[in-house]
């Protein structure tokens, strides 16, 4: 019967495509979604950065204040043992330049912690993208699996439909 039918030989050589429309197995914003997955990555790197910076700066601010309260406990002994004007006022003076650079730091740590904050809601802002690209993704996959199938069983059909007229022999 396959002899009976010009062409049909020709056609069940043929590789049969997993996909009829190749085009449109393609994932169409993958750019976009690989440059939300680069830039969530570089906005993580940064994050990281930032929090360091945070942490180092957090760590002289506390080195500050422990070297300034060494050094008042060091004055309050010597005022007990007694001390002359000139080294009172030195103390004094030390103590102050201290408390200034404690008032810097601290203002150092506050505006590192705002770039931490920041860089935070970047971060969230690029994983917020980098997961609606992803979801589009998984959905235009399951959409071509979906496709891919009903093809896949239309030529099954097919192939049992010419079975049972017996073309297929």
């Amino acid at each position: 019967i396959a002899s009976q039918q010009p062409g049909l030989e020709f056609r069940r050589q043929l590789p049969k495509s997993r996909n009829p429309h190749p085009m449109t197995a393609r994932f169409h914003l993958q750019p976009l979604l690989d440059l939300a997955n680069t830039r969530t990555d570089e906005a993580a790197r940064k994050l990281g950065e930032l929090v360091a910076a945070e942490r180092d700066v957090e760590q002289k601010l506390k080195m500050l204040e422990d070297y300034r309260q060494e050094y008042n406990e060091r004055f309050v002994q010597a005022a007990r043992d007694g001390l002359s004007p000139d080294a009172w006022r030195n103390y004094s003076a030390f103590i102050n330049k201290l408390d200034d650079a404690i008032g810097a730091q601290r203002k150092v740590v506050e505006q590192s912690r705002a770039k931490t904050v920041e860089g935070q809601q970047a971060w969230l802002a690029q994983r917020t993208k980098l997961k609606a690209f992803d979801t589009l993704s998984q959905r235009h996959q399951q959409v071509v699996s979906r496709q891919e199938a009903r093809q896949e069983q239309k030529q099954s059909d097919e192939h049992a439909a010419r079975r049972a007229r017996g073309e297929d022999l």
